[in-house]
């Protein structure tokens, strides 16, 4: 019964928290929902066949960079994420569905059958870009391959993102995030250096594969202006993740060592870490002598910049046990907030160990615009993260807010179809409209 009373305790302060944050964040928010054609992409149009997350956050930068998305979804049920919640915002949409498909008109066709495929070919005759992420082959079956829509529109750059790639022996593999960054060895360097290996608090390997997708794009239409034609890129979740390995997989091929797990600390830097204050966390680092001096006045342990044992990084790496002692229990002395201001203006690389709602408290984040407001049709006004970067010039906007299933179908196809067939096809269960 305690418990239960403990856990409404927390729910009814979750909610106060909750909309006192959002009355607060409403007054430092613009509302970015505007119909600005001006984003450096204007003009070109993407035909998104992809779903979950590494493929729309790729056509979600397109959309964000100013391209015409167009999502295709299958009728009824749509984007598996659509019903990935709890949290929903009112009206039902999930809030994982919301993130990751902003700028977006939702067409919901049935491609399996030949008539949906038929009208997808013919999205795809007008559409700058291709955006699809099935096992390899499978859109081929339906005459929706790369080869198959070249012939109809050579101009296409048809972009595949799958787990593994179109080729190898784990080509018809499924990939999943977490799989694969446990395959690719970012899981096995994650986590506490005693600890259990550790997947990533969101999902990396997803959202680096849609980047690496999208700067694919954008270099194949660039040398489409040069050559008049279109052509087929891929990228998997896979070759994402083996390329993010950057320093640790140079440290393997060049030196033969092995990476391991170091929890918030850096195998090469001391102090380079997280440190626990008297009521959070802390991250700060010396990464050069002159650091490690500033650190050590800064804390009023200047004895140690002359200590044997930390005189240089080399040594600090040799002895970092018991320096990370000493300044463990030095910081467990005040609060974060404390250290903070202790901190301000000294030349050092330093910062809090945010939680979620601090993150979007954060006066950086804020003055940044990385909180954007967008009216959607059922949910009302909800907020989004912003696009990461600043254009001086075509700037990157927010035009519409994540669709609904099948919300632009009649829009989109009235070019093709009449009203009456658009119904037949809607009763056959090929249409949602």
């Amino acid at each position: 019964m305690l418990s239960l009373q403990w856990s409404k305790l927390y729910q009814a302060t979750f909610r106060i928290r909750w909309t006192l944050f959002s009355k607060k964040t409403q007054l430092l928010t613009r509302n970015y929902c505007n119909h600005s054609q001006d984003g450096p992409l204007a003009g070109i149009r993407v035909l998104d066949l992809s779903r979950i997350l590494a493929g729309p956050f790729c056509t979600m930068q397109l959309g964000d960079l100013g391209a015409d998305v167009i999502k295709i979804e299958k009728p009824k049920t749509g984007d598996d994420t659509r019903s990935w919640g709890p949290p929903f915002a009112p009206g039902g949409e999930s809030a994982y569905f919301i993130c990751v498909n902003r700028n977006k008109r939702s067409v919901a066709i049935d491609f399996s059958k030949p008539s949906g495929a038929e009208l997808v070919k013919k999205l795809a005759s007008q559409c700058d870009v291709l955006v699809e992420n099935f096992l390899p082959g499978k859109l081929a079956k339906y005459g929706l391959g790369y080869e198959d829509l070249h012939k109809i529109n050579p101009r296409l750059i048809y972009c595949s993102l799958t787990g593994f790639g179109q080729t190898g022996p784990y080509a018809q593999r499924a990939g999943y995030d977490v799989i694969v960054s446990a395959i690719g060895g970012l899981m096995g360097i994650t986590g506490p250096e005693d600890g259990e290996p550790c997947k990533v608090g969101v999902a990396i390997t997803d959202l680096a594969t849609g980047l690496f997708a999208c700067t694919s794009i954008l270099s194949a239409l660039l040398a489409r202006e040069k050559t008049g034609l279109g052509q087929h890129v891929e990228t998997s979740l896979l070759e994402a993740q083996v390329a993010l390995l950057a320093n640790i997989a140079s440290n393997y091929l060049i030196g033969g060592k092995t990476g391991k797990r170091w929890g918030t600390a850096h195998e090469s830097i001391v102090p380079y870490q997280g440190f626990r204050t008297k009521d959070g966390y802390l991250i700060i680092g010396a990464l050069n002598n002159s650091q490690f001096e500033t650190l050590c006045k800064t804390l009023g342990l200047e004895h140690l910049a002359r200590d044997e044992r930390f005189i240089d990084n080399a040594k600090r790496v040799e002895n970092r046990q018991q320096l990370v002692g000493i300044l463990q229990e030095k910081f467990q002395s005040k609060t974060t907030d404390e250290w903070l201001k202790q901190l301000e203006g000294v030349n050092l690389p330093y910062g809090p160990i945010n939680t979620i709602d601090q993150v979007f408290h954060d006066p950086q984040v804020i003055h940044r615009e990385m909180i954007q407001q967008v009216h959607h049709p059922t949910a009302g006004d909800i907020r989004m993260t912003g696009f990461a970067a600043k254009y001086s010039r075509n700037k990157p906007s927010i035009r519409l807010a994540p669709p609904l299933l099948g919300q632009h179908t009649k829009q989109v196809l009235s070019s093709w179809l009449t009203t009456e067939e658009m119904k037949r096809l809607e009763e056959e269960g090929i249409l949602q409209c």
